[in-house]
């Protein structure tokens, strides 16, 4: 893929990337997409496909009550529990504000642990990253940042999102739609947010300004960006799927780079 090759002029030591299709096959890569690179935040989606599974299998429900006083599941996935970013501490009523927080989704996975007997990285190897074929993939730490992942394993991801297999195509169409209408808050990296519409552990692109994503990207376009220089963006208008892992921390140039490639991919095959 030409698009593909703008990576090569990002200020990063080493990159790779993939398109994929709809119907799971590859329309591009880009370097070495056998490399591990840390996830970040990448690691949410995933963490959030496991629980999703075992909302599905009964192992628990969104609506059950997890962390703070008032919150459930579905506050947790959504960053909409009122936790703080990084500590598990109240700042606002559930379902009041969009609070981003890496807290929220170790309370979840805590949840999720205690629930099942399993601890949480095993029920993600078990849950979804084994039946994917996912074998470079593994969670050290955190279920919220901690991840180490392979753009040849997030292209299995991203096919799994566009043709469900483990989970059912409406929990997904939930999981990608947005949960508390209405919520504002700062999108990491890109400021206030007004909505800051979100679904259970996907960011959604809706009309957020500024975005990580694309200006051609459709509104319906989901995933998550991470702050080692890593993302992953679904947009089923376009039936196109993109994975891009880097070893730079996010910044400015990935602000300016990022919507460039993929507008240009999108140019190229949508």
């Amino acid at each position: 893929m030409q698009s593909l090759r703008m990576i090569e002029n990002w200020p990063v030591t080493t990159a790779a990337a993939a398109v994929v299709r709809a119907d799971g096959t590859h329309a591009g890569s880009y370097g070495p997409t056998g490399h591990r690179f840390p996830l970040a935040s990448v690691t949410k989606p995933l963490a959030a496909y496991a629980v999703l599974i075992a909302v599905e299998e009964g192992a628990v429900e969104l609506d059950e009550p997890a962390g703070p006083p008032g919150s459930t599941v579905r506050h947790l996935l959504a960053h909409a529990s009122g936790l703080a970013f990084d500590e598990p501490r109240p700042m606002a009523e559930p379902g009041t504000r969009r609070l981003y927080s890496n807290a929220g989704f170790e309370v979840l996975g805590d949840h999720l642990t205690k629930a099942t007997d399993i601890p949480f990285a095993e029920y993600l190897r078990q849950a979804v990253l084994e039946p994917l074929g996912m074998t470079a993939t593994e969670l050290p730490g955190s279920p919220a940042k901690d991840a180490v992942s392979t753009v040849e394993d997030l292209a299995r991801f991203a096919a799994e999102l566009q043709a469900p297999r483990l989970l059912s195509r409406s929990t997904l169409d939930e999981a990608t739609s947005v949960v508390f209408p209405g919520l504002t808050g700062v999108l990491p990296g890109y400021g206030h947010q007004r909505p800051n519409d979100w679904g259970l552990g996907f960011e959604l692109r809706d009309a957020k300004s500024p975005h990580w994503t694309g200006s051609s990207s459709s509104p319906r376009t989901y995933g998550h960006f991470g702050q080692s220089g890593t993302f992953l963006w679904v947009d089923p208008e376009a039936g196109l799927a993109c994975v891009a892992l880097t070893d730079r921390a996010f910044g400015p140039w990935a602000i300016e780079a990022w919507p460039l490639l993929t507008d240009a991919v999108l140019a190229e095959l949508g």
